[in-house]
């Protein structure tokens, strides 16, 4: 680079530097004055106090909040032919909430509040707000309703409004023919929404059975578009927190559910559990039983739908979105709902009663499959006639261990045994293989479905759903397995393994002692079924006859008699397996 080039390069790069400085000394804005951060409203955060997650925004008007406030605690009554629901101007919160089609352990109208615990945590429909001492303010005042007071018919709405001129607060419930209610909770302080939280304490259910059986069946649940999800009562430790978009969330037990449906967009579930004293509690520990909350994070109205409701598929399949996935019957759903649909439909067109119901469709599947037990019953019969020949086998290669490669041998000839004979060693259980998933449905139907709640049968039997309270069932039970044993052809030839199956009855009865009625009224009539078709099968079909089994060897390396003329064996050469020398 020659010296002109040098100097007009530098002389450039001096003029750009000269009109950068200037452009910046003339074009550039000043500096922003410094400025405080605008505050989140108080209580930005209901579900998590003392933090705030939305944008600050300008400042709205400051509107003039008038007094309003009731006189006096007022009790408003609303009901259909579904519920009853009382609401409280104290707090416009929900005092109780009765199923008009349901009864309790005691048979009086079910109650699903926990109004004990209540009294000390709070009432459903309580309201969580980031400030405790205006959380305390909006629980404990005497909201002004409209209507005032009374025993309402739903369709009907119900308005509770109160402000102190510094915050107004109110709740507003639709009650609509069926078991939701819609519900809108707005807390205004004059120019922002707050958030808020309303909270369902004390979990949900017959409030007359034992707390320990209670805890025992209570789950929260959730569904965020990917199905319902559960959470058992005793692994919440401390406060769970579920974001949002929700579809549904809320309690449940057994055989009933609290619901929230979250029409606020961005609602947020919470769970935690909280301790209360009951009057003349003596227990180590005090119960904790589940606290739902649905809130807001954002400074805007939660609306939602709310309901109580009994887990029946036909009300479950009805709300929006349908929750009939809150009846958990587990990897047997496949066919526990069909059995429980053809149950409902001999219920509804048969017998209207669940006791009987269960006992047709019990002989139904069981005619369905007799031609399954006519093979199982021949094959068991052959296999009778071969155990002989078995055990002569087994015997003569006992000595050997289980890993010996002579033991591969006895195999062998085993599987030539049943080749010969046409038999199998599975055959015996064909009437098994669609009993299992049969009694498996009906366990799983009978144990989480309402209808068979406080369902009667005859005499004693008032409950399906629960055990025998005199054990009848499960006694007859055992008495009919024995009998069904020694009519049944018995496939093992060893003394102690017949011993060992005569157990099995004992041990069945034992278990079904425990289990609901229902179930035990199935696998009664079962036996009485395999019973009777068995006592059939021996009068009409009698055992196909076989070769006599010979007698045994009467030593270790001499081989077994030969087979009797007229018997189909050619001799032991031929077909018998050659004697293994020890």
């Amino acid at each position: 680079m020659n010296s002109d080039t040098e100097k007009r390069l530098l002389v450039a790069f001096v003029l750009c530097f000269g009109l950068l400085l200037l452009w910046r000394a003339v074009f550039s804005p000043p500096p922003p004055s410094p400025s405080k951060t605008p505050q989140a409203p108080q209580g930005q955060a209901a579900m998590a106090p003392g933090r705030h997650n939305a944008l600050p925004t300008a400042a709205a008007p400051k509107v003039a909040l008038p007094v309003v406030a009731g006189t006096e605690v007022r009790q408003i009554v609303v009901e259909n032919s579904l519920y009853r629901i009382t609401l409280s101007t104290q707090g416009a919160v929900i005092g109780s909430w009765i199923l008009q089609k349901y009864q309790d352990a005691n048979n009086k109208p079910l109650e699903v509040v926990n109004t004990a615990a209540c009294r000390q945590l709070g009432y459903p429909m309580s309201i969580t707000l980031a400030d405790p001492a205006l959380t305390t303010l909006a629980n404990s005042a005497i909201y002004a309703a409209q209507p005032s007071s009374g025993t309402l018919t739903a369709p009907q709405k119900v308005s509770f409004t109160y402000s102190n001129g510094k915050v107004r607060i109110r709740k507003d419930f639709s009650f609509g023919p069926g078991y939701e209610v819609h519900v809108k909770v707005s807390v205004f302080d004059g120019q922002h929404y707050l958030p808020v939280a309303v909270k369902w304490p004390g979990d949900i259910g017959d409030q007359s059975l034992p707390s320990s059986l209670r805890d025992k069946e209570t789950l929260a649940f959730y569904d965020q578009g990917n199905g319902i999800k559960t959470v058992a009562q005793r692994k919440v430790d401390g406060t769970q927190l579920i974001p949002g978009p929700l579809t549904s969330a809320g309690v449940e037990d057994e055989f009933f559910a609290g619901v929230f449906l979250p029409v606020t967009s961005q609602a947020v579930f919470q769970i935690s559990r909280q301790s209360w004293q009951p009057p003349g509690w003596t227990g180590k520990q005090l119960p904790q039983p589940l606290t739902a909350s649905l809130g807001t994070p954002a400074p805007q109205p939660l609306e939602f739908g709310l309901s109580a409701v009994p887990k029946a598929l036909n009300v479950l399949r009805a709300e929006n979105p349908a929750l009939e996935s809150l009846v958990h019957f587990g990897l047997a759903a496949f066919i526990a709902k069909p059995l429980l649909i053809a149950l409902q439909w001999i219920y509804d067109h048969v017998t209207h009663n669940w006791g009987w119901a269960i006992i047709i469709l019990t002989v139904l599947l069981n005619m369905i499959f007799f031609p399954l037990k006519i093979k199982s019953t021949r094959s068991a019969q052959k296999m009778q006639r071969i155990a002989p020949l078995m055990k002569e086998i087994q015997d003569r290669y006992k000595q050997y261990k289980f890993n010996d490669p002579r033991r591969q041998r006895m195999t062998e000839e085993i599987m030539k045994l049943h080749k010969e004979h046409g038999t199998s060693p599975f055959g015996g259980c064909l009437t098994m293989l669609p009993q299992i998933p049969i009694f498996w449905g009906f366990y799983e139907a009978l144990e989480t479905s309402i209808v068979f709640r406080h369902a009667p049968w005859v005499l004693w039997i008032k409950d399906l759903s629960v055990p025998d309270p005199l054990y009848i069932l499960p006694t007859v039970s055992i008495v009919a397995s024995f009998f069904m044993m020694k009519m049944t052809p018995m496939q093992v030839a060893d003394p102690a393994q017949q011993r060992m199956m005569m157990f099995m009855p004992i041990f069945m009865g034992i278990v079904f002692y425990e289990f609901a009625a229902g179930d035990t009224l199935y696998y009664v009539t079962y036996n009485f079924i395999l019973i009777a078709q068995q006592l059939w099968i021996n009068r009409t079909a009698p055992p196909v006859k076989g070769p006599a089994p010979p007698p045994p060897a009467k030593g270790r390396g001499q081989g077994p008699a030969e087979p009797p003329p007229g018997s189909g064996r050619r001799g032991s050469g031929s077909r018998r397996p050659a004697v293994v020398k020890g």
